[in-house]
């Protein structure tokens, strides 16, 4: 055996020991948008190049994915009591399709509410599944469906979209601020989640609404799914100085696998105007039946399949996380994949994958304390915290 294949054998067998005695998490996947549409099954081993979506419980247990945040993601309609009425309703709904699904594949996976339960859960040989929310939408303009979400299930909302809502303002709304950063019905939304022990979560807010949290949050709060501007300059990152605000907060940004918030996106004509096309024709997969959002999905399928993304690699993902640990510190930064929600690396294109991040890792001189801390300790940390409030 020449030395090259006994240094690859050592840092798969490092691998493999770090993720047999580590608890790994990803604090945001969009699987549920599969689950409540089409027949797809979490309980069985599906092809992610033909559809099969990036996470399954045979995956995550194939890559050593502990626990995953399953997001509750709801797109932004019309703020009007019906359409916050539909907002809520299929809030509702996502919410049944997780636990059921779940439920269904009790021997493979368990819900898990606190901290300690994903522990509990991977010693029994399961994946762990947590709850969030992506939007604050469906709260509408009732602070009693906070309570009623965290009674379901779910341990943290992030606060907005790519719109700006009743809560706060976007980072990418096409029509700018609305309400300067917070709303004052959003400073009421965080105190409540404050007095629940629910996460805060300020990926996909405006700078203006993330410096307000801080300000308002009695507790730390995440960025469940976001990376850093100075290397990426796209709005729905962070920047040095949000970086370090966040780690005088106790917080945590949990690093995401979506390329064009990794790189900068090289154009890609083709690709833009087909994918522009499907936006014009479907809009928003709130308003559309079940058949059609099928349809759409399909269409998108066949795009991605004639227009390949050009994807990032798990190294550039990594220099985020670098970058993140020199500017704020090793106890500030995780992961957050993003998967079936747009993330997807060229050599971690799904779950089963995961396993390749953690030898990046080790490779750029990492500790396996320190790994520890980016695979889910550090956020770990911020949970116990917000839940001692």
């Amino acid at each position: 055996m020449n030395n090259c294949q006994t240094t690859e054998n050592r840092l798969a067998k490092k691998v493999e020991k770090i993720h047999d005695q580590v608890l790994t998490v990803d604090t945001h996947c969009d699987t549920p948008m599969r689950l409540v549409r089409s027949d797809f099954d979490m309980g069985k081993r599906n092809d992610p190049h033909e559809g099969g979506g990036k996470v399954d419980f045979i995956r995550m247990k194939e890559g050593g994915m502990d626990a995953m945040f399953l997001a509750v993601f709801i797109s932004q309609g019309e703020r009007t009591p019906e359409g916050n009425k539909r907002a809520l309703e299929m809030t509702l709904r996502t919410f049944d399709a997780i636990l059921n699904t779940v439920n269904k594949h009790s021997s493979l996976a368990g819900i898990a509410l606190n901290p300690d339960d994903a522990y509990e859960i991977e010693k029994d040989g399961k994946r762990a599944v947590y709850i969030g929310i992506e939007n604050g939408y469906p709260v509408g303009n009732d602070l009693a469906n906070i309570k009623e979400f965290y009674d379901l299930g779910a341990r943290y909302i992030t606060l907005c979209h790519s719109r700006n809502n009743d809560i706060c303002d976007s980072s990418t709304d096409r029509n700018g601020p609305e309400h300067n950063g917070l709303s004052d019905f959003g400073r009421k939304v965080v105190a409540e989640m404050n007095k629940l022990g629910m996460i805060v979560d300020v990926s996909h807010i405006s700078d203006k609404a993330f410096y307000d949290v801080l300000e308002v949050s009695e507790a730390p709060v995440i960025a469940s799914h976001s990376c850093a501007r100075a290397i990426c300059d796209k709005p729905r990152n962070l920047t040095d100085d949000m970086l370090k605000k966040l780690a005088e907060n106790g917080g945590v940004i949990q690093v995401c696998f979506v390329s064009s918030f990794i790189k900068p996106s090289d154009p890609y004509p083709e690709r833009d105007s087909a994918m522009q096309a499907l936006q014009e024709k479907y809009g928003s997969f709130n308003d559309l039946t079940d058949e059609e959002v099928e349809q759409a999905r399909k269409e998108r399928t066949a795009v991605n399949k004639k227009f390949p993304r050009k994807l990032a690699a798990i190294s550039e993902m990594i220099d985020h996380i670098d970058h993140i640990v020199d500017v704020a510190g090793i106890d500030y930064v995780g992961i957050g994949t993003d998967f079936d929600g747009g993330g997807a690396l060229k050599d971690c294109y799904d779950v089963s994958q995961i396993k390749n991040i953690t030898s990046e890792l080790i490779q750029r001189g990492y500790t396996t304390k320190e790994i520890e801390k980016i695979w889910g300790g550090n956020f770990m940390r911020v949970f116990r915290e917000v839940q001692k409030n």
